[in-house]
Parts: structure tokens; sequence; C-alpha cells
């Protein structure tokens, strides 16, 4: 294989990986600049982990606000049937993976502006070889390289599992699922996340016995009901209105635990097991119907994470279990997007893409985007976009919230990046709030009068749970 540079090329942006922010990044460069762009990735395809997803799985939030800026995904459709009935359409993974490619070979190439390199690997130093010849590339970058894998998605496919597996034991991951060629006298789901949860209604909907599935769950998550995260007029009453009972709530929790019985109680977030106290907050979403076809399942084994599967068994942090010789195992463990620690998003001559509103990678990367088109000051640009890290822990709630409220704060406070936001479809928010109507007027005027005193709370209780955990820890190590 080659080692020296085969050929230099040239461009204002080298973007390193073309998965979902970083197609929403070039989407907004290439429309209000007339930069010019390399993009690399070690996919054959554009859409990032989206190529190595299980087939059955699809967003966990509508289409209406997932992609890229300048194209609609989707049909804005509600769904007729399944247990999303009622609410906005969520993409597959085929339908996801089409969607970029077209984007790419019909939108983004032939605008002459930007050059894609699949199948290469970046090597630093604005550095790139193929991974199929060995050939290497230099850029000269004008501008500033994009880092679009800070967020490094880890999906199971993609990824070994963490735990032992001895011989004669069946385990795979859930894209194996839709090629099984026999039954299974039983089917143990391991890991309590997003892909956990689609692996046992995936079983569940294709007949299943629920008495023949254990779900082996580490962490209960808490979970958002859907219903609250969908786009439209229709659905305005649901979503800004449960924006302003959460401000509401938080200004009268007398503590931590106290307001997440006040959301659940209020139907914001929902469990899985109310005898259960969750420990995990992940952005996860379900409708009731999703909801109660899970609780279908009794088996549910809260004995930690698994350290070795063995025919007839698995071995867990805190014990043992049996299951029947004969058991297909599923690993759902892979972390998804893992914590990572915050960097500033404008770093001099890079961009390290990361969430500015929480849980919504596309709208994030493509507000960072506009700031980039629009604003020269790089002080400037990283007060307007505090990271938010991806959340893990229930206290992660709060700080998510704390951090959206201040860059809310931020965006709204300028009438361009205001203006900005209010045409761009990736914000579930788009449109302009009609002042004729009584119903919406009072909604807003309600998350106005309670957004203040929520944010003194966030920060109270955020510093009460820091001064409880630095307490814990210290009694540990004594």
């Amino acid at each position: 294989m080659s080692t020296v540079a085969d050929k230099t090329l040239e461009a204002d942006y080298l973007i390193i990986g073309s998965g979902a922010m970083g197609m929403a990044f070039a989407d907004v460069i290439l429309a209000e600049t007339d930069a010019s762009v390399v993009m690399v990735d070690r996919h054959d395809n554009p859409g990032g982990h989206w190529n190595d997803a299980y087939p059955f799985v699809r967003l966990h939030s509508p289409s209406a606000f997932y992609g890229v800026s300048s194209a609609p995904l989707g049909h804005n459709a509600l769904d007729q049937s399944g247990l999303n009935k009622g609410l906005h359409e969520l993409a597959s993974a085929a339908e996801l993976c089409s969607y970029y490619d077209r984007l790419m070979h019909q939108t983004f190439l032939p605008g002459g502006r930007m050059r894609y390199f699949p199948k290469c690997d970046y090597r630093g130093e604005d550095r790139f070889a193929s991974l199929i010849s060995g050939a290497e590339h230099r850029v000269a970058v004008r501008r500033k390289l994009v880092d679009a894998t800070h967020t490094d998605t880890q999906v199971p496919s993609t990824h070994p599992p963490s735990f032992g597996i001895s011989a004669g034991v069946d385990c795979v991951p859930p894209n194996a699922l839709p090629k099984l060629a026999r039954a299974h006298s039983h089917y143990v789901v391991l890991g309590g996340g997003k892909t956990g949860i689609d692996a046992c209604l995936w079983l569940l909907e294709h007949a299943v016995a629920a008495e023949a599935i254990t779900w082996i769950m580490p962490r209960d998550p808490w979970l958002v009901d859907r219903t609250h995260l969908q786009p439209g007029d229709g659905f305005f009453e649901q979503r800004v209105g449960s924006m302003a009972l959460q401000m509401e709530l938080i200004s009268q929790a007398g503590s931590v635990p106290h307001l997440f019985r006040l959301l659940e109680a209020s139907g914001q977030l929902l469990r899985l097991d109310p005898a259960v106290e969750p420990t995990m907050y992940r952005c996860a979403t379900v409708t009731r119907a999703e909801l109660d076809r899970l609780r279908e399942i009794e088996h549910v084994v809260r004995l930690g994470r698994v350290r070795r599967i063995q025919p007839g068994r698995a071995v867990l942090d805190r014990g043992i279990i049996d299951v029947p010789h004969g058991t297909l195992f599923i690993n759902c463990a892979a972390n998804g997007i893992r914590q990572h620690a915050a960097l500033p998003i404008f770093g001099g001559d890079r961009i390290t893409l990361q969430a500015v509103r929480s849980c919504q990678p596309c709208l994030s990367a493509a507000f960072i985007a506009h700031l980039e088109a629009s604003i020269d000051d790089e002080a400037e640009k990283n007060r307007l976009c505090t990271p938010i890290p991806y959340p893990s822990e229930p206290v992660d709630w709060l700080r998510m919230q704390l951090a959206n409220l201040s860059n809310h704060y931020q965006w709204t406070r300028q009438p361009e990046l205001r203006q900005w936001l209010a045409n761009s479809r990736l914000d579930y928010n788009h449109g302009r709030l009609s002042a004729a109507d009584p119903t919406q007027a009072a909604i807003m005027e309600r998350f106005r009068r309670s957004v203040g005193p929520a944010v003194a709370r966030l920060r109270e209780m955020l510093a009460e749970a820091a001064g409880e955990h630095a307490a814990a820890e210290g009694a540990a190590a004594s």
C-alpha cells in the first residue's frame, strides 16, 4: 500500500464523517455559503451508523425533524396502524440510507462543490487513505476541519460483545433476527436501552410468547412519551403544553426524586415497572401502546451486566440465571451514543460537532453550520452553543433541561437566529405562534411565566445533587 500522498486536494472544509451530523452540517454550509467541501467516511455509503443498524430499527422521534434542513424526510404523515398509530411516521433504516444516498448523489455532488470519498480512513493532519486501494490524499484545508465523529455511535453489529461467550451458545446481534430460519424455545434480550426495547417489541410483534422472552436489564430507563414530541399545530398542546408543564413541575419540586415523581405522575416520563426506580435516562421514547406490550414480558432480570453466557445459563454481576438449552441470546448491549467530555465546538481551524439541543443531532449540526456561515467571532459562536453531553443517569435530565434553556435563551435574543429556527424544519417548534389562537397564547404564557423559576430551581437541585454525590463518595472512601 502507498505510504505517501498520491494527490493533494483543496477545499474550504474537510468533513470527517457522512452520518446524520456530518450531512446536516454540509447541507447548511453548501446552502448558505459558496464554500467547497471534501467529505470522508469509512462506510461505502452516506448515513453513518444507519448503514450498520438492524433492519427493523426506526427513529424514536418523528421523521419530520430528522435529516437535513433542505430535504424533507418522509411524507409528514401520521401512522395509520401499528404501535405508533396516530403519531408522525418514524423512518426505517432502509428509508434513512436511501434518503442520504439520494441527497448525496442527486443534490450535494451535482452542485459541484462537494467531493465525497467513501471507504476512506482519516489519518490525521488533513490526510486520508482509501480502505480499498490504500491510495492516500492530503487536503489543503482553507477554512476548517469538521469532526462529525465525536459522538461515536456504536451499534451491536459493529462492536464485539463486552462479555464472554462459551462454545455452543447462540448469540447474535439484532441484525440477525429477520434472517432467522427456525424458531427457538427461548429468547434472551441483553440490554435495557433503545435497542433492547426494539428487539423485545420485534419478538412480540412476531408472535413470540411473552413467557418465552427473558429480558436482562442492567439499568431501568426513564422513557419519554412520544406523544409529547410531535411536530405541527395539531400537536401544539401536547408538545408545548408538555414543555410548560415541565417548567411548572421543576419549580414545584422539593428534590430530584420528588421531581421525577411529579414528572411520572403527570405522564411526562414513563417507566417499565412502577415498582422499580429507574437509574438510566438516554432519551428513548415510547408510545403507551409500546409500553403496554413491553410490560407483557414478566421475566425481567435485574442483576447487573452480563459477564459470560454459557449453555443453559448467563453469569451476571450479581448472580446466575438458568435458561433453557437452545436459547437464542440477542446482544443489544452496545453503548449507542457514548458519553464524551464536552469540547469547545469552535476551536481555531477545527469544528467538533456536538449536540446543542438535547437528543437532536441533526438540528444541532445544522445550527452550528449556520453560526459558522453567519458569524466570524469564535468566542461569540461558542457562547451561543454550549455542548450538551449525551445523558446516562436520571440527573442528566436536569442538566439537559438547563443547558437547553440556556442555549435557547441565547438564540432567541437574536432576531436573525430566532428567524432561522422558525424556518428550520429540523426544529420541532418551527413556524410561528398564532397570536390569534387563545389556547396557544395561554400555553406560551404559562411557559414564559414558569421558565425563570424553573431555571433557578434546576441550578439549586443540581448543586444539591452534586453535594450529595460528593458526600457519598467521601463516605465510601472512608
